[in-house]
């Protein structure tokens, strides 16, 4: 019978790299923290409905991406694709409104998309994500930028760059949509079958296309930012004042549109690398109308996800530290059977001391034992006769090889 594996698309997180995550998790914590963000946790399914009417029915991810099923209580339940519509989901249900606002609040977990697996991407994927719900103010797309790139500078990420765009509201995005159509018609026979189809539901998709054919037809199209309304416009130029005000290294992007379907005005993105090798490493911008759309009242919205593969992988290509990889610090060694119930004690009162320790339960011999501490520990404690008749431990630097005796007082003082 063949051996059963992971579902294609997924795999799994071993000690040797799960310490990376935890590190990266943790400094994204921090950062989050200092900013006043608060971590929630939401359910990994939603009702299929909250993302075909937030996330938008022409998406690609709602398309072709969502992974669906109908639960036994035949109501149609999705593993989540992303994070952004279930924050605004809990947000209404939980009534946030009535507390302090922006309500700003993040959270971490893994994510769900049924497409091509490649480097850095799978089926079943990890994003953290920020969101800040309640104001309208252009401060707070800039404080969410700000986040996202003081993350970025924690981790050691070099070159940031901010990628920015309007994206217009229901308002003038309209009259935009119109003129982008006009200037599409005339090669629309031209367009991928999936530009095609956006031609009429979302025509701003097509900036966003990979083919090449796509992105030179749409080169010269004609930019938003001269049919954004007022209201728009100033909200991005105040925006542009305060990124220029913080030193942040604009680059704006007319054909930056983001994939969803309920982005408003801000669109962004990070980029980290030397120029030729630029990653992007978060994506986000404003959603005012997505809480209207799941049936909520007017919440204006504004937030980013970042998928922490993407993140590691960039890390790891640029050299930044991931801290020191956690490891023993004793491992306790029984010389000979009788010494075995009490090397069991010491490891636990080093443990209970918050020193991290081990011991072979394998029935080893010394030789072996010796081995392993000097594979997995700094310190190899030993116990044998003459130490059970002392009531010592022999106390082993594996580094520069030097001994003494300790009794197990002092060896918990020593190492603390």
């Amino acid at each position: 019978m063949e051996a059963i594996k992971a579902p294609r698309g997924t795999r799994d997180i071993l000690g040797n790299e799960s310490w990376k995550w935890a590190y990266v998790t943790d400094t994204f914590r921090n950062v989050a923290d200092d900013y006043g963000y608060r971590e929630v946790h939401l359910p990994i399914f939603e009702h299929t409905e909250l993302f075909c009417r937030g996330v938008g029915e022409t998406t690609d991810i709602v398309e072709k991406e969502m992974y669906t099923f109908t639960d036994r209580g035949g109501r149609s339940v999705t593993l989540r694709p992303e994070m952004t519509a279930s924050m605004v989901r809990s947000y209404l249900e939980n009534n946030m409104a009535s507390g302090p606002q922006p309500a700003k609040l993040w959270g971490a977990g893994p994510m769900f998309r049924y497409e091509r697996p490649q480097k850095g991407r799978y089926r079943q994927f990890v994003q953290l994500d920020v969101e800040a719900l309640g104001a309208q103010d252009a401060f707070v797309d800039l404080e969410i930028i700000d986040l996202s790139m003081e993350f970025y500078r924690r981790l050691g990420l070099s070159n940031l760059n901010v990628v920015l765009n309007s994206v217009g509201c229901p308002k003038c995005r309209p009259v935009y949509r119109k003129a982008l159509q006009d200037f599409l018609k005339p090669r629309y026979d031209e367009l991928c079958d999936s530009c095609k189809s956006r031609y009429e539901r979302n025509p701003l998709r097509i900036l966003d296309c990979k083919s090449p054919i796509c992105k030179e037809i749409s080169e010269n199209a004609p930019s938003i930012m001269e049919y954004l309304c007022d209201e728009c416009k100033e909200h991005f130029s105040e925006l542009r004042r305060g990124l220029d005000r913080i030193g942040a290294n604009v680059i704006h992007d007319k054909r930056l549109v983001r994939g969803l379907d309920y982005y408003t005005k801000t669109a962004y993105e990070i980029l980290s690398g030397d120029l030729g090798a630029q990653n992007a490493v978060c994506g986000g911008g404003r959603y005012d109308n997505l809480a209207e759309a799941i049936g909520g009242p007017h919440v204006p919205g504004v937030g980013f996800a970042s998928g922490i593969e993407r993140v590691m992988l960039t890390m790891e290509a640029q050299g930044c530290s991931f801290g020191r990889e956690p490891a023993n610090k004793v491992y306790a060694v029984a010389a000979e059977p009788s010494a075995k119930l009490e090397t069991m004690n010491l490891v636990r009162t080093l443990r209970m001391n918050h020193i991290s320790a081990d011991m072979d339960y394998m029935g080893r011999s010394l030789k072996s034992q010796m081995k392993s501490a000097g594979n997995m520990a700094s310190y190899a404690c030993i116990i044998g006769g003459d130490e059970l008749a002392k009531g010592v431990v022999t106390v082993k630097n594996l580094g520069d090889g030097t001994q003494e005796e300790l009794t197990p007082e002092q060896l918990v003082n020593k190492l603390k």
